[in-house]
């Protein structure tokens, strides 16, 4: 069974939102996405300073499995990303919420989230997949 956190906000694709204190936006992939994935090799993300928009491709992921691409839970400027990824890309297996994180975003529209899914929805949607 995947790990889930309660105070996370998911997205079918499998990405996850937290709102940190002061109103920015950590993005990464979840635990079941890593799963699903198998061993991480490579994390591309978007640079420091451009814009993300809210359901769009912002980077990429690829394990010994799969490509896959990185949607934005919301729209914003990207203020930081995991450089530990470049050369420790398996961080994102070991630690998916919380060393494993791909990039920071400060929002244009913080609301964009709340048509995320909460920790319900999203295990709904994994049983559905099953």
């Amino acid at each position: 069974m995947s790990e889930l956190r309660k105070e996370l906000k998911y997205l079918p694709s499998h990405e996850w939102a937290r709102v940190e204190e002061d109103g920015t936006v950590t993005i990464g992939i979840t635990d079941h996405a890593q799963e699903a994935l198998g061993d991480v090799v490579y994390v591309e993300t978007p640079e420091v300073g451009s814009a993300v928009n809210v359901g769009e491709e912002a980077g990429v992921v690829e394990s010994v499995k799969a490509a896959s691409d990185i949607f934005s839970p919301v729209s914003g400027e990207v203020i930081a990303v995991n450089e530990q990824l470049e050369d420790a890309p398996e961080t994102v297996n070991e630690s998916p919420y919380d060393d494993g994180w791909f990039f920071k975003v400060r929002p244009t529209d913080l609301s964009e989230l709340d048509d995320a899914l909460d920790v319900d929805g999203y295990q709904a949607l994994l049983e559905d997949e099953e």
